[in-house]
């Protein structure tokens, strides 16, 4: 709910929901909207103690300090995740604004806490996100359930891609075919802006523009997921534009994948992320060795694909393998020392060469369980040979033209 304000008071264990009064205009043109006037009805939805209109938050407050001077308030220090928003987007849209000197404003969370400690100052204010991100990082069953069912929903746009993608397609064509299966499955929204991405657009990690045309002899990259009941997921495949993978992006494409799943080989609850790497790192040499390339710079490009991924297993800052899943795309929470039941998080190591704007790149969502990982995505297909046969089925775009194109009436 927009504009409302959440009390969990720790003294008397009573929950308070702060809700506006209700707006009959508003309601006459969009329809249901919970207001103060529906505490037993918000009270039902919601289980909360109590309901009460905004201004009696301030009254409320000062009751509480008056009661136990010297009190603790905790609350948001982080911006708050907007819609296909993770917090690193949060913090980056609050900071634009503050460097744009014909703006300044500082964040809803700053705003707020200013508020406080110039009504308030007897309290002690603490933040709240810390401890939230940890109760965020280790997953419920259900929360599995949903992740899941957005991850399934992801992998289903992209092997629909997979079928419809052929030179010609315009980047954002993919991105309204993947939210046709999203929604029509139950999605309630993006996940995060799709990240589709051909030829030299592969190389910027977060292009999403969506404007160019795809070309014979390209690859493709399709990063995207669905919001399913708040729950998001993480998911990337590449694909050749033409349907076949060339004989130097089979090499490329080929030695990538056999680093790729050597990772995704050694995750297991209990082990460190460097530990991981650090096995993985072994095959991964072991592969280099023995791997024909045709380009010396495409070895070189290897050499230094391998070479990174080993000085991150040394680097204490880099104790994660990925980044977390779950409420946010980027989920919150340090994931670090052993991989601990409920976690869940994705991996997507990146092989460049530059000089030629090639870049490949795969990503995998997985969930960490008691005595296993539950690689969640893995019906998607990531082998050549599989990718090369799905590609070969009809895909939605091929039955459904574009009408702009083959239409007199347009």
């Amino acid at each position: 709910m927009p504009h409302a304000y959440l009390v969990l008071n720790g003294a008397d264990r009573q929950a308070t929901v702060y809700r506006e009064h209700r707006r009959e205009v508003r309601e006459a043109n969009e329809g249901k909207v919970l207001s103060a006037e529906d505490a037993d009805l918000v009270r039902s939805l919601s289980g909360l103690d109590r309901v009460a209109p905004v201004e009696d938050l301030a009254a409320d407050l000062g009751g509480m300090l008056r009661k136990n001077a010297g009190s603790h308030i905790y609350t948001l220090f982080q911006p708050a995740e907007g819609f296909a928003e993770s917090r690193d987007l949060g913090v980056r849209r609050v900071t634009d604004r503050l460097s744009d000197p014909w703006d300044g404003r500082p964040s809803r969370e700053a705003q707020f806490i200013g508020l406080l400690q110039d009504r308030f100052p007897g309290f002690k204010l603490s933040d709240l996100n810390p401890i939230l991100d940890e109760l965020r990082m280790i997953k419920s069953p259900l929360e599995m359930k949903i992740i899941r069912q957005a991850t399934r929903l992801s992998s289903l746009a992209i092997l629909e891609a997979m079928r419809s993608v052929e030179p010609g397609v315009v980047e954002r064509e993919l991105d309204a075919l993947a939210k046709f299966v999203h929604y029509r499955h139950g999605a309630q929204g993006d996940a995060y802006y799709s990240l589709i991405a051909s030829g030299p657009n592969a190389p910027y990690p977060h292009y999403h523009q969506g404007s160019r045309t795809m070309r014979d002899g390209e690859l493709l990259l399709m990063d995207y997921a669905p919001d399913v009941g708040y729950y998001m997921s993480d998911v990337t495949r590449m694909m050749p534009v033409n349907g076949r993978f060339s004989a130097v992006q089979r090499e490329l494409y080929g030695f990538y994948l056999r680093a790729y799943r050597a990772i995704l080989d050694h995750i297991r609850p209990g082990v460190t992320a460097n530990e991981i790497k650090k096995e993985a790192v072994v095959s991964m040499r072991e592969t280099l060795k023995n791997w024909t390339f045709t380009q010396e710079n495409h070895r070189a490009a290897a050499a230094s694909f391998v070479d990174s991924y080993e000085t991150s297993s040394n680097s204490p800052g880099s104790g994660r393998l990925g980044h977390g899943v779950g409420m946010a795309t980027h989920d919150v929470g340090l994931f670090e020392g052993p991989l601990r039941e409920g976690m869940v998080f994705t991996i997507e190591p990146a092989l460049r060469v530059p000089e030629e704007a090639i870049y490949i790149r795969m990503e995998d969502l997985i969930i960490i369980h008691k005595d296993h990982a539950e690689i969640v995505s893995d019906f998607l297909p990531m082998e050549i040979e599989d990718i090369e046969t799905l590609m070969l089925e009809e895909g939605i775009l091929q039955r459904y033209p574009n009408l702009l194109e083959h239409s007199e009436l347009f």
